[in-house]
Parts: structure tokens; C-alpha cells; sequence
């Protein structure tokens, strides 16, 4: 991304900042009611084929869906801070009593990061782990996936045919084996779907020699 093209998405984000992200009332990024509905008690996800075990912050719907929205389809990336909080308690719930956490995010489509101008799954993992030390915990971000091939977008796609899109387009980056010697890994995403997705990142770092201990996710699409 440019100079140019920075300056502009922080502009942007601090102009539409003024209003709530959940309701559209002005004032902050998102509104005092807004913020309690985003927390909730993380709860483990029923299991998908291939998945690893997943903790979500939230159900995708009502008020914290239109955040997250707003955070990864509307330019409004200066909400990273505030879903840090929701996504670092669904990964302290899956990662138990774990001091050192390595978060992997799974990466954003070439495509999509281009119309975004960012890769919001990186900056929340970044972001995540900034507030996860705040805690005390030894966590870092690290984006060690890649796409090996393209893929189509997975918006309208059955469950078969995420997994057809999906198998075997994931790999590790060049240099990545052996930076996992200690440390509980931990992968994150926005939301849950069918699992095809985290099902193909963990594939990808376990023939890696990267052990996936569980998943971390905003939301699960019920």
C-alpha cells in the first residue's frame, strides 16, 4: 500500500470514527451499549470436519456482527484495538493456562487485502497479542501462512465446495520451519464458517512441524 493510500484510510477511519460501528450514533467508535454487547463469555465451537478445536467471542449476528463489519469491509480499522479484547478472551479460553502464545492468523486472500487496503485478520492478530501482554502473557503474532495458489472467494459456496476451493492452497513462508520451539500456537480468523479455512491452515503448519494447540475466532456463523 502507498504513502498516499495510507494517508487516506487513516483519514477515513478517523472521520467515520465519530460514529458508533454497531448502531451509528455519534460520539465514539463504538457506544457504551455496543460495547456490552460485545462482551460475552467465549464458548467452544461445535466441531467441523478437520478443524481444530475453536473458541468464538461472539455468535455472528445483531450488533457485533455490524462491528466486525464495519472493522473488515468498511475501512473502519481502527476497531482492531477494540475487538483485541473479545478475540484475547476466546483465545485465553482455548489456550488454558498457556504463559507463551504464538498467534498465526490466517491470511487474507491477495485480492482482498488489495480492495481493502489492509489484511484486517493481521492486524487483529497484532493487535490481539498487544493486549494479550498487557495480561502478562508472552504472546506474538506471528503471519507465517501464505497462499500457494489462488482460490475463489468463499462468499455462496456449500461446505463441499469451501473445501475443494481450499485444499492444499495454503503454505508456510519461506523461512518459517523450526520458529515454533516453544510456545502454545494458537490460529486466528474473523469468523467461523464450515471450518474449511482453519481446516487448511492448520493442514498447512502441521506438515510444517507447527502444532496447532487450537483456534481463535470473533464470531461463529451459526
Amino acid at each position: 500500500m502507498g504513502m498516499l493510500e495510507g494517508w487516506a484510510g487513516e483519514l477515513l477511519d478517523l472521520v467515520l470514527g465519530q460514529c458508533c460501528a454497531g448502531c451509528g450514533l455519534g460520539g465514539a467508535q463504538v457506544c457504551a451499549a455496543c460495547s456490552d454487547a460485545l462482551r460475552r463469555r467465549a464458548r467452544r465451537c461445535p466441531a467441523r470436519p478437520g478443524c481444530p478445536v475453536t473458541w468464538a467471542a461472539w455468535p455472528y449476528a445483531g450488533r457485533c456482527r455490524d462491528v466486525l463489519l464495519a472493522f473488515k469491509d468498511r475501512g473502519r480499522r481502527g476497531l482492531a484495538d477494540q475487538l483485541s479484547g473479545s478475540l484475547a478472551a476466546a483465545v485465553l479460553s482455548g489456550s488454558g493456562a498457556a504463559r507463551h502464545i504464538r498467534l498465526v492468523p490466517v491470511p487474507g486472500r491477495a485480492a482482498s487485502v488489495r480492495r481493502r487496503g489492509y489484511d484486517p485478520v493481521r492486524l487483529l492478530a497484532g493487535a490481539t497479542a498487544a493486549r494479550l501482554r498487557e495480561g502478562m502473557v508472552d504472546a506474538r503474532a506471528t503471519p507465517i501462512l501464505a497462499y500457494a495458489r489462488r482460490t475463489r472467494h468463499q462468499v455462496g459456496l456449500g461446505a463441499a465446495e469451501r473445501r475443494t476451493n481450499l485444499s492444499g492452497a495454503m503454505r508456510l513462508r519461506t523461512g518459517a520451519r523450526g520458529r515454533f520451539r516453544t510456545g502454545s500456537v494458537v490460529l486466528v480468523d474473523d469468523v467461523l464458517t464450515t471450518g474449511s479455512t482453519l481446516a487448511e491452515a492448520a493442514r498447512a503448519l502441521g506438515e510444517g512441524g507447527v502444532p496447532v494447540a487450537c483456534a481463535a475466532v470473533l464470531a461463529e456463523r451459526e
